[in-house]
């Protein structure tokens, strides 16, 4: 077991109070989900960074995809408006919403440098959006996925490659806290965290195939050895977030994304900024497998008393 880091100086990101902890997932309804509280969206805002890690080096446009043809995430409106309101708020990017998928095509996807995934589910694209996305990635842009972005592509081995993995089941329910690491805390990526791992709030997917340390670049998972968590992979591996290049882009994914909160999460934000500047290019840093690494970073694991807690 690894000894546990406590860095030597540790930052509190505690998450901003709230009235209402998550909205539970529901069967999406025929009609349009409700807005997002301005109370809430207000929350969002007073916890984003005020600018981004890195200055862009030119405008960042980012299309949003939250349609879903299964399961639907009541956290949906308040994520996709997150996500618009921090690139607003950082200047990192400019973003829009849609859940049409008829505008998967190559012509309006040469509008925007990356696509983000916002809790979509069993999405089915047709042959010309599959093209048209793999298309997108080869001319070096960028995908970035939220929680269940993984929940997708099961009949599409390149979509699934390209997300990194496909939703096995959430033992880790929303209701749950749960101790998170990790697993490279000197990544330029991680840096939110302030080298010490935390407790969250939050749904936790379990990942299958295609996933695999092989080919994903892991920087946050579950902390197994710390005695909070039920089991989950044989192997005990149960990724949070990874980046990868992929067919010419990058991919930036994390699993936190079902409960409100998440969303005013201060070090949660700031993490999925640095994440997408990864994925639209303007962040560099170490992309290579976590299978690749000459040697094994030594893991930054959940303080067994006074972690920092991202709850309601």
């Amino acid at each position: 077991m690894s000894e546990r880091s406590r860095g030597v100086s540790r930052r509190r990101f505690l998450a901003t109070s709230a009235a209402i902890a998550g909205a539970a997932a529901y069967v999406r309804p025929s009609f349009a989900a409700d807005p997002p509280s301005e109370a809430d969206v207000a929350k969002c805002v007073a916890a984003m960074p005020d600018s981004p890690t890195v200055p862009p080096k030119k405008e960042r446009r980012i299309l949003i995809i939250d349609k879903c043809q299964g399961f639907y995430h009541g956290v949906i409106p308040l994520a996709s408006e997150a996500m618009i309101q921090l690139g607003t708020k950082t200047g990192a990017y400019t973003a829009e919403r849609t859940d049409d998928l008829a505008v998967l095509t190559a012509d309006n996807l040469a509008n925007y440098d990356a696509l983000l995934f916002n809790n979509t589910t069993r999405l089915n694209p047709t042959d010309e959006s599959k093209a048209a996305i793999l298309d997108f990635m080869a001319e070096g842009k960028g995908v970035i996925g939220v929680h269940a972005a993984a929940d997708n592509f099961y009949d599409w081995p390149e979509g699934a490659a390209m997300i990194g993995g496909l939703f096995a089941g959430h033992p880790w329910g929303g209701g749950g806290t749960w101790a998170v690491k990790l697993d490279e805390p000197k990544h330029a990526l991680c840096k939110a965290f302030d080298n010490e791992g935390f407790l969250v709030k939050d749904e936790i997917y379990q990942m299958k195939n295609p996933y695999s340390r092989e080919s994903l670049r892991v920087l946050v998972s579950l902390d197994m050895d710390e005695g909070r968590n039920v089991p989950g992979r044989e192997d005990g591996d149960n990724a949070i977030s990874w980046i990868q290049p992929y067919n010419g882009g990058r991919v930036f994914y994390c699993s936190l994304g079902h409960n409100n909160h998440i969303f005013w999460s201060p070090a949660i934000l700031q993490h999925y900024c640095d994440g997408i500047q990864y994925a639209l290019g303007e962040m560099q840093c170490d992309d290579r497998p976590s299978a690749e690494l000459d040697a094994v970073p030594t893991p930054a694991l959940c303080p067994k008393e006074d972690a920092t807690a991202y709850v309601e």
